[in-house]
């Protein structure tokens, strides 16, 4: 499932690389543009993660692969934000639970895993702050985009931007809350599979978490 999982990843790679050299060809040079964009941010978390030599989850991979595919190339090459009146709205809801996510594990890495050593609200508070300054940097970079390029990421402006910072706010709170019952209780539904599969993946860095899991 893993190998099938990969080979879709390198495939949605591969189609935005082709797709970006055939926009070239055509003298489409802005749907050119939103094609190398959309695959160099999708490279970026897995670039990011050999520099921290951290191993990250295929799911999570394809996550990101996706997010960055209907934000920029679907977003804006097809036009779907004015299209789909709910598309900006569930990508910076999704995007703030999934980076949250992810913030609540590298920050729980720290402890190596120790649920006594973390405390929960302590963890739950700096997952809420991840996930809102990921969200902030995000409105930043649609601010840039639209002065430096022309896009119209932002869509109606000080509107946009607050509407879009509230979703991340209500995501970013889910997340907050999922890591804090992670840590408290031991139980985080389908989130808590994917947090032990990182561990898994990471077992040098949550040393205490492994011997738990392994009970």
């Amino acid at each position: 499932m893993v190998n099938s999982f990969g080979l879709v990843l390198r495939a949605c790679w591969f189609a935005l690389a082709i797709g970006a050299l055939i926009a070239l060809l055509l003298g489409r040079f802005s749907l050119a543009f939103v094609s190398v964009a959309t695959l160099l941010l999708s490279l970026f978390p897995l670039l990011l993660a050999q520099q921290l030599s951290v191993r990250l989850p295929v799911s999570f991979l394809i996550f990101t692969t996706v997010f960055v595919f209907a934000t920029i190339f679907l977003g804006e090459a097809f036009d779907f934000y004015n299209k789909v009146w709910w598309w900006d709205l569930a990508l910076h809801g999704s995007a703030a639970i999934g980076f949250g996510l992810l913030g609540f594990l590298f920050v729980f890495m720290l402890f190596e895993g120790d649920r006594f050593a973390a405390p929960p609200s302590a963890l739950a508070l700096i997952t809420f702050c991840v996930a809102m300054t990921i969200g902030a940097c995000w409105e930043i970079f649609e601010f840039a985009m639209d002065q430096i390029f022309g896009l119209n990421m932002q869509k109606s402006g000080l509107d946009d931007t607050m509407g879009d910072l509230i979703v991340n706010g209500l995501g970013a709170l889910f997340a907050a809350l999922i890591g804090y019952l992670y840590v408290r209780f031991s139980a985080a539904g389908v989130f808590g599979r994917f947090f032990e599969q990182f561990i898994q993946l990471n077992k040098s860095s949550y040393r205490k978490a492994i011997k738990r899991l392994k009970r």
